[in-house]
């Protein structure tokens, strides 16, 4: 039997591909879908097999590593930001953040590209 992909049927294929999906439609959505994305990787991981439960440990560690990142940038901002001397390491801060956007952006295309690929991600 076969799926949407026309793969073979794995369970949790098409969560693993509803994810990646959801990540990159995070920006439009102001990171609304990447949680929701999160959810759908963490209820489908238990029943998933062989290359969707790689993929699926893939999005959510991905998504923690952004996440912690994220807060650790935020914070530095926040702290260059108010105070005078530091004021010009705003400027990398934020870019750095930008930087991290397109990360996870690429991350998620290239992760959804090795999943109809059939390649671990």
């Amino acid at each position: 039997m076969t799926d949407t992909l026309d793969r073979p049927r794995e369970e949790g294929r098409m969560a693993a591909f509803t994810v990646w999906v959801l990540y990159l439609l995070s920006l439009p959505s102001a990171n609304l879908l990447v949680i929701v994305g999160l959810i759908v990787a963490y209820a489908a991981r238990g029943g998933s097999t062989g290359l969707a439960r790689q993929h699926m440990d893939a999005q959510i560690a991905l998504f923690w590593s952004v996440f912690w990142w994220t807060i650790a940038l935020w914070v530095l901002l926040f702290i260059s930001v108010f105070t005078i001397i530091l004021i010009p390491l705003a400027f990398v801060f934020g870019l750095a953040l930008l930087l991290l956007t397109i990360w996870f952006t690429v991350k998620s295309v290239l992760g959804l590209l090795r999943l109809m690929s059939d390649r671990p991600a």
